[in-house]
Order: C-alpha cells, then structure tokens, then sequence
C-alpha cells in the first residue's frame, strides 16, 4: 500500500488532498493546562497533574475523569463530543504496544467507567516505537509522517459511526493528527474527533488556574501540524 507520505508523490509538500481519506483537520477537547516552564504555585500543580496522568495513577485519573464528566454538564460541546456513545480510542504510546494498558487507555477506561462515551475500542497499535516527544530536542521530535507510519490498526475492527480519539497531553497535536488519518483510512465514513485531558500551553511566565475546558483544532498547515488554540 501507498503511504499517504510518499516523498515520490504528489504529497511531499502537503498532504493530502489528493487522497479521499485525508484528514487535514481535527477537532479536539481538553479540561486542563499545563506548563513545564512557567513559575508559581498553580504551574506546579500543573506539572504535578501531568506526571500522575502519565504516569496512568490509578488513584488521581478517576478523579480527573469525574471532574470531566462535571464539566460537560457545564459545557455543550463537551457533553456533545462524548454524547451519542462514541467508541473511545485510546492513543497508543510512543513504544510498541504491550499487553498492559498505556496512560491513555488508562485514562479511556476512566472516561468510560463515569459515563462518557459509549464503549473502549483499543484499535490503534504501535507497529514500531518512535522518540519521545516529551525527552526529545526541539527539531528531534516525531513528526506528523513518523507517527502515521508507526500506527496500525489492530484487529477486528471497530464498527462505529462515531470515534473520540482520547490522549492524554496534547501539544501540538500531531500524535492526535496523525491517528485521525490512520483511522480514516479504514473507517472513511466515521465521525472522528479527539480529546486530550491536558493542554500544553506556551511560553507563559505565570498560571492562573490549571481547570480549563477548551474547544480549538488540529489543522495540517505548512508541513505540520498546527494547534488552535
């Protein structure tokens, strides 16, 4: 099979338009915001969220699941995402999958266990190991091509009208991207959008709060992928 990223195509500079399978945008949700640089004490509990979550704690990712199902009683859009019963995606780590369940399908099973979305289908798969984002140089970290590429989908496949892609940190949301378009290739029909818990802010000196529900896209733009907001 053609990958949608063969520098011989018509691809090597965008991509794709050319495929009907492409996914050059993808809505996406999160509830919280952290900051590995910023000063203070709201920055610190910020990064202290962000290690038990990756951590895939078993005591903190309930109660942050449950503080996400309070919040889409608040918020439309979020109730939304998770409304209809979406099967849950859980995006695979960064190393080849093992039998035990990664931070976000741990984090999957937690949204599941409260009450949103439908069901877990664990239908991505590493079939190589790619760096890590968070311990790689600025310029050295996976990009948008080397994530699609390591993706596989793991038999059977899912059957769904209606996929929630679910990480558990987003920053600039090419892991997120690059998923989409591994499942639009075998469900071209499916509604898919994505939820990340957390979002990675920028260079911001201070925090004032780490609770925050956002609405934004992943979009494909100018060789890679672009996070608004």
């Amino acid at each position: 099979m053609t990958s949608l990223f063969d520098a011989s195509g018509p691809l090597r500079q965008s991509w794709p338009s050319a495929y009907a399978f492409a996914c050059t945008s993808l809505s996406f949700a999160s509830c919280y915001v952290y900051s590995p640089r910023a000063s203070g004490a709201t920055a610190e509990a910020s990064r202290l969220m962000c290690a038990r979550v990756k951590s895939g704690d078993p005591l903190w990712l309930p109660r942050y699941a449950g503080c996400v199902h309070e919040a889409s009683r608040r918020d439309a859009e979020l109730a939304a995402l998770f409304g209809g019963s979406p099967a849950l995606v859980p995006v695979p780590g960064s190393t080849v999958s093992s039998e035990s369940p990664w931070a976000a399908e741990r984090l999957a099973v937690a949204l599941v266990g409260v009450g949103l979305g439908g069901r877990l289908a664990p239908a991505l798969r590493r079939h190589f190991t790619v760096r890590k984002s968070a311990t790689s140089p600025v310029g050295h970290r996976p990009s948008v091509r080397e994530h699609y590429e390591s993706f596989a989908m793991f038999r059977p496949l899912i059957v769904a009208d209606k996929i929630v892609l679910v990480d558990d940190v987003i920053t600039k949301g090419r892991t997120l991207l690059a998923a989409a378009a591994r499942l639009r290739t075998e469900l071209p029909h499916a509604d898919i959008r994505a939820f990340a818990l957390i979002r990675t802010v920028g260079f911001v000196p201070r925090m004032e709060r780490v609770m925050e529900v956002c609405h934004g896209t992943v979009r494909w733009a100018g060789g890679d992928a672009r996070r608004e907001p």
